[in-house]
C-alpha cells in the first residue's frame, strides 16, 4: 500500500509559503503519491484530531504560488513541550496513513520537525523547508530563507515613504522591524533604503544592552544630524533588541505574554514608544526639542504576495523537499546553495549546549555590515578626533566640549574599525593625500 505525504506550516507567515506547498504537491502527485495538507500546523495533530486535513491535488494548488499567506493556515503550537504531545503528533500522522512529512517554518518548527523524526523511530521520514522573514536559520551566509527578500522589498518601500515624510515635516521616525533575535531584516531594509541609521542586537556584543545605551545612540544620531544641518531622520531598529535588554530597564516586559516556545511576545512590548519617550526626554535634558514618531513594520510584510525571487526560490525548495523525501531522504533541512539542492542534516544545525537549532546572526565583521555602518549618520570615534565637528556637536546641546565627551564618548569605545582593503596603499595615501577642505554633506 502506497503511503501518503503530509505538508504542514508552523511559526509565523512569510511570503512564499504557498509556492512551497504548490510545488511540493505537484512533484509528489506526479510521483504517484497522495498528498495530505494539514491545517493549522501541529495544533490539531498534537491533540489527536485528524479531521483538520485536506487532500491536495495538482488542479487545486497550481496557481497558489502567486499569493501570500498560507493555504493551509499556520500555528505556533509546539508539540515538543510535553512528551505526550510529541508522541500524539506522531500517532496522528500514522493514523492518517502518512509516512513522509514536509514541514515549513522557522527555527522552532525546524526543531519540532527534528524531534518528530526522532520520536517516530523510523516510522516517518521528515524534511523541513526553512521559512522566516527574520532570515535567521543557520545556513551559509549567501543563502537567504524564503520570504526575507519580499519582506525587505516591501519594508524598504514603506520606509522610503517615511523618509520623505520625515524630511517634509522636519521630524524623526523610529521604525521597529521584525527580527526576534537577529537584525537581518532591520539592516536589510535600512541599508537598501539609505536610512539615517539601523540598530541591531549584534552590534552590542553578547552582553545585555542597557536602555541608556540605546537611547544615547539614537539621541547622539539626532544631535549629529542637527550639527550637519538636518532636523529629520529615520532609524530602523530591530525588535530583537528587546530580548537583549535588562528587564529592569523595560518595566513593560513584566507580565508580557510568552508564546508556546517560551519567547517573549515582542509585539506586546511597545518598544518604539518606549524609545520615543526616553529619547525625547534625554534630548530635552540637553535643551533639544525634536518631534519623534514611532511605528512598527512586520505584520504588513508577512502575508504579502511574494516577489518573483521568492516565488521561484520557494518553488525550487518545495520541489526539492518532495523529491528528496520521496526518494528516501530524511532528517534534513532543504536548501539551495549555488543553484544546487543541498540537504542539511538536522544534527548539523543543532546547538548541543541548548538542544535547540542554532540561530544565524548578522556578521558584524563582514564587509556588508561595515559598509552599512559607514553610511549611517551616528556618533563615531573619528567625530571625537575632529575638533571642528566636535565643537559643532557640543554647540547643539550647549555643552562645553568636555561635557559632550563625558556624555557620549562611551558610545564609540567598542566601535568596529573600518576595513582596510589594501593596507599598503592606504598607508601611502594617508601620508601623501591633502586634508579635505570641505566636510561632506549629511547623508539621507
Amino acid at each position: 500500500m502506497t503511503r501518503k505525504l503530509a505538508i504542514l506550516v508552523g511559526g509565523g507567515p512569510a511570503p512564499g509559503i504557498n509556492a512551497v506547498i504548490g510545488a511540493a504537491t505537484i512533484r509528489t502527485v506526479l510521483s504517484g503519491v497522495d498528498v495530505v495538507g494539514v491545517n493549522d500546523g501541529f495544533s490539531h495533530l498534537m491533540k489527536g484530531d485528524v479531521s483538520k486535513v485536506r487532500h491536495l491535488s495538482v488542479e487545486e494548488v497550481s496557481r497558489i504560488h502567486f499569493r501570500g499567506g498560507s493555504y493551509l493556515g499556520i500555528s505556533r503550537a509546539n508539540p515538543t513541550r510535553r512528551p505526550e504531545d510529541l508522541e500524539q503528533t506522531v500517532l496522528s500522522l500514522l493514523r492518517l496513513d502518512v509516512d513522509k512529512l514536509i514541514t515549513i517554518g522557522g527555527d522552532d518548527t525546524c526543531f519540532s520537525a527534528s524531534q518528530i523524526e526522532r520520536q517516530s523511530n523510523g516510522r516517518l521520514r521528515v524534511v523541513h523547508v526553512p521559512k522566516t522573514i527574520d532570515n535567521d536559520l543557520d545556513l551559509p551566509p549567501s543563502v537567504d530563507t524564503f520570504g526575507f527578500q519580499t519582506a525587505r522589498h516591501i519594508g524598504c518601500e514603506l520606509v522610503e515613504n517615511l523618509m520623505v515624510d520625515a524630511k517634509t515635516t522636519h521630524r524623526w521616525y523610529f521604525v521597529v522591524a521584525m527580527g526576534r533575535k537577529a537584525g537581518h531584516l532591520a539592516l536589510g531594509i535600512g541599508k537598501a533604503a539609505g536610512v539615517t541609521l539601523s540598530l541591531i542586537p549584534e552590534e552590542f556584543g553578547d552582553e545585555k544592552v542597557g536602555l541608556k545605551t540605546i537611547v544615547d545612540t539614537l539621541a547622539g544620531a539626532i544631535i549629529k544630524r542637527l550639527a550637519l544641518g538636518r532636523n529629520d531622520g529615520v532609524a530602523v531598529i530591530a525588535e530583537g533588541l528587546v530580548e537583549r535588554m535588562d528587564e529592569e530597564d523595560l518595566a513593560h516586559l513584566k507580565g508580557v505574554e510568552r508564546d508556546a516556545h517560551g519567547h517573549v511576545r515582542i509585539a506586546e512590548v511597545p518598544f518604539g514608544d518606549i524609545l520615543k519617550e526616553q529619547v525625547q526626554k534625554r534630548l530635552a535634558s540637553l535643551g533639544v526639542k525634536m518631534t519623534v514618531q514611532s511605528t512598527n513594520i512586520g505584520y504588513e510584510l508577512r502575508c504579502a504576495d511574494p516577489i518573483p525571487f521568492d516565488m521561484e526560490y520557494a518553488r525550487d525548495l518545495g520541489y526539492s523537499a518532495a523529491k528528496y523525501v520521496i526518494e528516501g531522504g530524511n532528517a534534513s533541512l532543504v536548501s539551495m546553495q549555488n543553484s544546487r539542492f543541498v540537504p542539511v542534516p538536522f544534527d548539523s544545525i543543532m546547538d548541543r549546549s541548548t538542544g535547540r537549532m542554532r540561530v544565524r546572526m548578522v556578521d558584524i565583521s563582514s564587509d556588508r555590515y561595515m559598509i552599512a555602518r559607514r553610511y549611517m549618520v551616528r556618533l563615531r570615534r573619528d567625530d571625537f578626533d575632529d575638533p571642528h565637528l566636535l565643537a559643532e556637536l557640543a554647540n547643539v546641546v550647549k555643552l562645553p566640549i568636555e561635557g559632550f565627551e563625558r556624555e557620549f564618548r562611551y558610545l564609540v569605545e567598542n566601535e568596529p574599525l573600518p576595513r582596510v582593503f589594501f593596507p599598503e596603499e592606504s598607508e601611502l595615501h594617508a601620508r601623501t593625500a591633502p586634508a579635505p577642505s570641505v566636510r561632506p554633506k549629511a547623508a539621507r
